[in-house]
């Protein structure tokens, strides 16, 4: 599968990997927006990493990545769920002309939200000390989780793609063993992870050492919008605000910013959000 993810583990010692090629799925996103080349590379970073990261993580829900920097793109993010759904996007980003990381963010801070669909949300930041994304979340971890962890990410124009390799919490870590493993991974090319299966690439970097690689499972460009989501950030303005906008332009629409579906409501429908007797006519 050339949208897919791959966990691995290292037999006989606390260390875990994950793997993730995207194609087609970062292709769609892509096509949405028209980014500059640095952008839409950076974005497919944004969309690896928030795969490996959601992938490690047991629960029903979204987690997403967002950076708010003053550099080029003022707002970047990606967000992955519990059925391996991916979308991404970047804010005012048309402009942004560099291929460097820090030109591209600027300073400002680093934000991963976990939002279950049972419980609570959560959310970790940092700030945008790294020169890479990848960097960036290297330090979230040592300082929000202290798990000793490493991330690899790139992307071109066609594909984008991510591993990981993570400590696991123990009594006795094996930190020769450790930084073993991370050397070795330190050697990969952005080609070999660009173009390359978690079966090849793997037995490229650990043919010596016992890895155990668990079955892939498939990605998928998206988006979460729903006209149940939008209908509660309507709300969220106010009636009397909301019956301004249908004064004047007779009804309200409202694109999704990810995935650019249109949105209509009618004066009907805006009095029914705040009457709950009044059934809202779909469109």
């Amino acid at each position: 599968m050339s949208d897919s993810i791959n966990r691995f583990i290292f037999d006989n010692t606390d260390v875990r990997g994950e793997h993730v090629r995207l194609e087609k799925s970062y292709q769609e996103i892509l096509t949405i927006h028209h980014y500059p080349p640095g952008v839409a590379n950076l974005l497919g970073e944004f969309l690896a990493a928030a795969s490996l990261l959601s992938a490690t993580i047991k629960f029903e829900g979204s987690l997403i990545l967002q950076v708010r920097g003053d550099g080029e793109i003022p707002l970047i993010m990606a967000e992955a769920n519990s059925e391996r759904e991916l979308r991404a996007i970047a804010h005012d980003a048309s402009q942004a002309m560099s291929l460097d990381f820090k030109s591209l963010i600027g300073n400002g801070q680093l934000a991963m939200t976990i939002e279950p669909k049972h419980g609570k949300r959560y959310q970790g930041i940092v700030s945008l000390d790294g020169d890479s994304l990848a960097r960036c979340l290297e330090a979230y971890f040592e300082q929000s989780e202290q798990l000793s962890t490493r991330i690899w990410l790139c992307a071109d124009a066609n594909s984008a793609a991510g591993l990981m390799l993570q400590e696991l919490p123990s009594k006795s870590p094996d930190k020769d063993r450790w930084q073993h493993l991370v050397t070795i991974a330190d050697t990969v090319k952005d080609e070999e992870l660009l173009t390359l299966n978690a079966d090849t690439l793997l037995y490229r970097l650990y043919h010596q050492d016992a890895v155990r690689l668990f079955d892939a499972k498939p990605l998928i460009a998206r988006c979460q919008c729903s006209r149940e989501r939008v209908e509660k950030a309507l709300i969220s303005i106010g009636q009397a605000e909301l019956n301004d906008i249908i004064q004047e332009q007779g009804q309200i629409e409202t694109n999704c910013e990810f995935c650019n579906r249109l949105y209509q409501f009618s004066p009907t429908d805006i009095a029914a959000m705040f009457d709950q007797n009044i059934p809202i006519t779909r469109h």
